[in-house]
């Protein structure tokens, strides 16, 4: 399987870190959080990824021309090595569902790929997580019963997505009307998933319907946005995984418990 890590963004809540380096190099275990999901993707059998760059785009290139286990864009590709190819999005923070969109021509024809944000770790088993994915699914999302303000809503006999909610603003999004939120299973999103490619054709649709191309050539617009508009029409999946622990490295007083996470990998 193919997979497309997520490390544009501008890692604004681990400042004064992420001032001076992105937040894909922050390190952890004295590894940076790139090496971190790569090679936890890799021993998983995932041998090619895409990984779109922004903020100090030039430093996430160096850090993989630098490394021994990997093949950058335009080297040929070497066994027991993972081949990455780079989306570019200098000129435009892309947020995570134009970033899919504009990696299209890295991503189109491999049937389904996994998405990763470059600051979460976690010990889930992504091959069981794999094997659970339905063949109707255009997405597939794990999720968890564990502590958070935001939770996606499923139809608590089909795992479809069905909405969101935000309980402590009380703020809520809804597939329809025909959707009771009390019945739903309320579950927290991981920052893992797993897409077809068929949903780059959806994703060309929607940004066309929604007027996106009218001031730029190249969409910009979250993915869960997108999987909330279109979930009443395409079969969006939830897999709940309870007992995976997950850290969402996206503060500083996560760090800790990051490096508790990855403790056993910087032991390898």
């Amino acid at each position: 399987m193919k997979a497309f890590i997520f490390a544009a963004g501008l890692g604004t809540r681990l400042k004064p870190l992420t001032d001076t380096l992105p937040k894909a190099l922050v390190p952890v275990c004295g590894r940076p959080l790139i090496e971190h999901v790569a090679r936890r993707l890799m021993s998983f059998g995932v041998d090619e990824a895409v990984v779109n760059v922004h903020h100090f785009a030039d430093s996430i290139e160096d850090w993989i021309a630098r490394q021994d286990w990997i093949c950058g864009p335009g080297q040929e590709k070497k066994p027991g090595c993972m081949l990455v190819q780079v989306s570019d999005e200098r000129r435009l923070l892309l947020e995570t569902g134009g970033a899919i969109l504009h990696a299209r021509r890295y991503l189109e024809g491999c049937g389904t790929f996994l998405i990763h944000n470059v600051d979460i770790l976690s010990d889930c088993d992504l091959g069981q997580f794999a094997s659970r994915v339905r063949p109707d699914a255009l997405a597939t999302l794990l999720v968890s019963r564990r502590e958070s303000s935001r939770y996606l809503l499923f139809d608590p006999e089909t795992m479809r997505l069905e909405g969101w909610t935000n309980v402590r603003t009380g703020e809520m999004r809804l597939a329809g009307p025909h959707v009771d939120p009390d019945r739903s299973l309320k579950l927290a999103f991981s920052g893992i998933h797993i897409l077809s490619d068929k949903v780059l054709d959806v994703m060309e649709r929607y940004a066309s319907s929604h007027g996106m191309y009218i001031a730029s050539d190249t969409p910009r617009f979250p993915i869960m946005d997108f999987y909330l508009d279109v979930c009443h029409l395409f079969n969006i999946y939830g897999v709940q995984m309870d007992g995976v622990s997950i850290v969402d490295v996206g503060k500083m007083d996560t760090l800790a418990a990051a490096e508790k996470m990855a403790a056993s990998v910087c032991k390898d």
